[in-house]
């Protein structure tokens, strides 16, 4: 018989997110695989793993005599680590968590039930068009028969286990709520990674060691070449100021200047300071912010002997781990900060005046990596183009996060993104810029073309493994067993009486004979649009495609 647990301290409640990390890490293939949408980036299990991975980051090694300071590093660690649509709802659900539990010393089972209810108020407040059918669905009924469990007097184990009851049953209903989870005969993979994290959390109440699984460091891929960085910074320095009054914009002000560095992040409360900065001189850091308040939680790391063993020792090191390079670019009133994957796009974004992240398909970056571009970019405001559905949430998270006037161009495709920036003007306000980009975004009709990574049905389309795919704006078009005549077909779905060009991005896989065979074809078609092509570079996807 299960050991009763009427109050949950520090130790547990660190066991609790440890066991769900862990049993995340171990079964994310298993949440990927339920991506309904047969593409090469089905990543929710990776992007909820590596956003609670950076949450259990941010409170290792620390010790603690209370829940309420543990849940509030926790909650950092997930909003800075925050990645993909999933990483960031699973992100606002581990704040509302710490917003419920305060300065609690220790939860009741009322308490934890409490906590799990503020999750659920601000992951659906997280979501423009909240969609039932989701994790905001599963972890809403979840939380309801824990609430339920609590009154009717359950100990903590008995709280997480009736959610976990409840959570399966609406796990196994959301194909009933969304279609496309029916047609495509899964589940939906949000829900099912919230609950392994719930079930490993309960595992490691009751005891057991949970494996994160010999695959716990997931990387995204890429080619490195085989020599080591120049680190300009060594030690990434971090700490949390404590105190009354914290004057945050003096401390940042203050850092940014002396000592010299980079990366600097300063966030927090007039409480609370949370500091991240590259430099060669921390102990500069430490003095500084000591006339303030108290320091916790010091952890100085030389980045040099990190990306030594990285390099040297770990052949599976990957873009995850990788600090985005923002190009310098000239001072302005207004920066723009893209998101892409592949080198001729980012080269492209670059032409037109834009800083640029490497990510997209499998490669989100999170709501840190976004922060630290929009410190480092040299302009009083900044326009994001996230050009990735997935990245949008995260772009508006780091958004709030800022201390500079930041506004999300909510670009859904890269193609978006390149016609959005025919309107920048740098010396333009942000919100100017942000006005005359979305003008331009919903004109441009967008196409991609990949594969499919398995058998299934989506759109009424009998899918099989390694089939070509097209999409429209994100909605499957057509399907072949070629690309090129698959790319036909979709772009005589794409285009009407009013456009006057078609724009083709070839990735990676494709050949510029290829691509030059496919522009000719398309000039023959179609007489009256101008036809050009770029190359892309990007990963996954043979072409991406504009039609203005």
């Amino acid at each position: 018989m299960a050991e009763t647990i009427n109050k949950m301290d520090s130790r547990l409640l660190r066991d609790f997110f440890a066991g769900g990390c862990n049993n995340l890490s171990a079964n994310k293939e298993v949440v990927n695989s339920l991506n309904v949408f047969p593409v090469p980036d089905g990543d929710t299990g990776i992007n909820m793993y590596l956003t609670i991975s950076s949450a259990m980051r941010q409170i290792e090694g620390k010790k603690y005599t209370s829940c309420g300071p543990l849940a509030q590093d926790f909650s950092m660690g997930a909003l800075l680590g925050a990645r993909g649509n999933s990483g960031v709802i699973l992100s606002q659900i581990m704040r509302g968590l710490f917003l419920a539990i305060g300065s609690k010393d220790e939860l009741t089972p009322a308490d934890l039930a409490a906590a799990f209810q503020k999750g659920v108020d601000l992951s659906y407040k997280s979501v423009m068009k909240p969609v039932e059918g989701t994790i905001l669905t599963v972890f809403r009924e979840f939380t309801a028969a824990a609430v339920k469990a609590a009154e009717a007097g359950a100990d903590i184990i008995g709280v997480v286990e009736a959610g976990l009851e409840e959570g399966h049953v609406a796990l196994k209903n959301t194909p009933n709520l969304l279609p496309p989870l029916k047609e495509a005969g899964v589940v939906d993979a949000g829900g099912k990674g919230l609950l392994v994290i719930m079930e490993g959390g309960l595992r490691a109440l009751n005891g057991e060691i949970v494996s994160a699984g010999s695959d716990a460091n997931v990387g995204f891929g890429g080619d490195f070449e085989d020599h080591e960085p120049d680190i300009e910074f060594a030690y990434d320095t971090q700490l949390l100021v404590k105190g009354e009054n914290l004057p945050l914009d003096v401390i940042r002000e203050h850092i940014a200047m002396d000592p010299p560095g980079d990366c600097l992040l300063v966030v927090g409360t007039e409480e609370v300071i949370k500091i991240h900065y590259h430099t060669n001189y921390p102990w500069k850091v430490l003095e500084y912010c000591s006339k303030f308040g108290t320091i916790h939680d010091i952890v100085i790391e030389n980045m040099r002997d990190q990306a030594h063993e990285l390099i040297n020792h770990d052949p599976d090191f990957a873009l995850s781990n990788a600090k985005p390079a923002i190009e310098d670019i000239p001072a302005c009133k207004t920066g723009v900060i893209a998101v892409c994957a592949g080198d001729g796009l980012e080269e492209i974004f670059r032409d037109m005046g834009a800083a640029v992240i490497s990510g997209g398909q499998t490669m989100n970056p999170s709501a840190a990596d976004l922060l630290d571009a929009i410190e480092k970019i040299n302009a009083e405001e900044v326009v994001l183009l996230p050009n990735n559905s997935n990245i949008v949430l995260t772009a508006q998270q780091a958004q709030k996060m800022a201390e500079k006037p930041v506004y999300v161009v909510p670009s859904k495709y890269v193609t978006q993104g390149i016609s959005a920036l025919l309107n920048y003007d740098p010396e333009a306000t942000g919100e100017d810029n942000y006005a005359a980009m979305m003008e331009l975004i919903g004109g441009c009709v967008s196409g991609e073309v990949t594969y499919a990574v398995r058998d299934t049905k989506f759109s009424g389309f009998e899918i099989a493994e390694n089939d070509i795919l097209a999409m429209k704006n994100g909605d499957l078009v057509a399907c072949g067993q070629e690309v090129e005549p698959t790319v036909l077909e979709l772009v005589e779905k794409m285009v009407s009486d009013e456009h006057g060009i078609i724009s083709l991005f070839y990735g990676h896989t494709v050949d510029e004979q290829e691509a030059v065979a496919l522009a000719t074809k398309l000039e023959e078609i179609y007489p009256d649009l101008d036809v050009e092509y770029h190359y892309g570079g990007q990963p996954l996807y043979h072409y991406l495609i504009s039609v203005e």
